[in-house]
């Protein structure tokens, strides 16, 4: 008898399997949309696919009467902009202060306990301050989303760096090298595929950050038409955006996995 969890489908089987919970939900909405729209032809709720086409038209295709602008790709690139700015940021520190909490003992007694109660602070309640601190402009902004991940990133890097095998450090030093030396060719090579994990992780929270930044103080964003499209109840608009803010975070983790397995061919060596 062959058991399930023995039983793999083939390519064909894993296409249709991914893409059923998809069609269900699309099945689901339509179901639902005419429904209440039987009922109610001008409801906003649940609108009909000829309305949320119209929708992506006018924010995507026409430009803005008032600013002569594409909206939605206006405010694409203001959020792509903030995000890519706070989430480098946060890679950069992340990376650093992880490696060294996780190799060297002096850092981890300092960081470790710190790194942990900062981890704890939710970064949506110290935004109010960050507006205050740093105003309202991008800079609050992008250091929410630093703020925000920078503590994920420096726990899940030092506790791989401490996974690295001790041998390898012996031997390091054995040869002669010096802790630099140690870190930039043992520590390092091995920590980036992980650090691009640590990353692809964290784009969750950061679109979270970024969403609710610009709902409370911007002039463009995806976040920030979310929330203006809410006061009229336009959920012709609302459901493209968030189609589109999945799709780009979706699209942004598939090319960190590509630039990962593409410069870090030896991490899947040996994996089907």
């Amino acid at each position: 008898m062959r058991r399930l969890i023995n039983q793999h489908p083939s390519v064909l089987n894993r296409l249709l399997l991914a893409a059923l919970p998809f069609m269900l939900v699309l099945i689901a909405y339509a179901v639902a949309s005419q429904a209440r729209l039987a009922v109610n032809p001008a409801d906003k709720l649940l609108p009909g696919w000829s309305t949320i086409e119209a929708a992506i038209i006018r924010m995507g295709f026409v430009p803005d009467l008032r600013t002569g602008d594409f909206l939605l790709f206006v405010d694409t690139m203001a959020s792509l902009q903030r995000l890519a700015i706070g989430v480098a940021v946060a890679t950069l520190i992340g990376g650093v202060v992880g490696i060294l909490q996780g190799l060297i003992p002096y850092v981890r007694a300092m960081m470790a306990n710190f790194t942990s109660v900062v981890a704890m602070i939710p970064p949506l309640a110290i935004l109010p301050i960050l507006f205050i601190t740093f105003g309202l402009g991008e800079l609050s902004k992008v250091v929410l989303i630093t703020v925000g991940i920078v503590p994920y990133i420096v726990r899940d890097l030092a506790m791989r760096t401490e996974e690295i095998p001790h041998e390898q450090i012996i031997k390091a030093q054995t040869l002669g090298a010096s802790t630099w030396q140690i870190i930039l060719r043992v520590v390092l090579p091995q920590m980036l595929p992980r650090l691009i994990d640590s990353v692809r992780l964290s784009l969750g929270a950061a679109w979270l950050y970024l969403i609710a930044s610009e709902a409370i103080a911007a002039e463009s964003g995806l976040g920030y038409r979310i929330f203006l499209m809410r006061r009229y109840l336009s959920m012709d608009v609302i459901l493209p955006y968030v189609f589109w803010i999945t799709f780009l975070a979706f699209s942004l983790d598939f090319i960190l996995r590509v630039v990962q397995r593409s410069l870090f061919r030896w991490m899947y060596r040996g994996q089907a």
